[in-house]
């Protein structure tokens, strides 16, 4: 890939139209745990539920029914945190709000402290702490940054929650098409293939916000996995008896 397609260009408008356009949201972090932990759930159903000898029926249907279930789940929880977040924001932006107009001083000082601690002295400090604390809500906006680590850019719940869902179905029904269209041969053995696969193509995925290689990155996620899927077919063996 060409470095320009990798690296943002520099030129005077090239920056004002990217400073414009600002950051946006980024769902790849709740489409790469939707699509774990859909895979590495499903596939551990299949796994238990194919160590115990059970009927392909029985396995489409636990599967669909983590698929749909789960898979919800995951996604609701992942909303109301997203939610909660933004609640806590609006809290924090309201609270910022509240002590300028109470200790305007007070918070004048605390941006002062903020841009001293980042090299700022003299003149270029208070000319610094003029400029933010002219507008209220560029003096919040920098105390929600600098002070309560606040994103720049908030992510909406409904997006993340759907983003995390999709990806638990799509990623989740892997291990149950070899069992769905009657793959020739051991369909738990396609199975395994497939999820193996689907776990080390999400785990490449993860490097893209990770500083460890794509090819770690993959392993890791290919290990964690299999032992989990392992593991319930171990379980399965072992209840092989109860079923029957």
């Amino acid at each position: 890939m060409p470095e320009s397609d990798i690296e943002h260009q520099h030129s005077p408008e090239a920056i004002a139209e990217r400073l414009e356009k600002g950051p946006s949201a980024n769902y790849l972090s709740d489409w790469v745990l939707g699509g774990v932990d859909g895979a590495v759930t499903t596939f551990a159903i299949v796994a238990g539920v194919a160590g115990a000898s059970l009927s392909t029926n029985i396995i489409l249907i636990l599967g669909a029914a983590n698929l749909l279930a789960d898979g919800f789940s995951m996604a609701a929880g992942n909303y109301l945190g997203v939610k909660a977040e933004k609640d806590d924001y609006e809290r924090l932006r309201q609270m910022e709000h509240r002590h300028i107009a109470e200790t305007p001083e007070g918070e004048r000082e605390e941006i002062r402290q903020i841009f001293a601690a980042k090299g700022f002295v003299g003149e270029d400090l208070e000319r610094a702490v003029e400029v933010i604390t002219a507008s209220h809500e560029r003096w919040v906006t920098v105390m929600l940054e600098e002070e309560h680590g606040a994103p720049k850019v908030a992510k909406s719940a409904i997006k993340a929650g759907l983003t995390t869902f999709v990806a638990f179905f799509l990623c989740g029904a892997i291990p149950l098409l070899p069992f769905l269209f009657g793959f020739p041969g051991n369909a738990l053995v396609a199975a395994t293939v497939m999820t193996g696969v689907a776990f080390f193509g999400i785990g490449s995925m993860k490097a893209k916000w990770s500083t460890i290689s794509w090819q770690r990155s993959g392993l890791e996620t290919f290990v964690v996995g299999m032992l989990a899927a392992g593991f319930a077919y171990a379980v399965g063996m072992a209840l092989r008896g109860i079923a029957g």
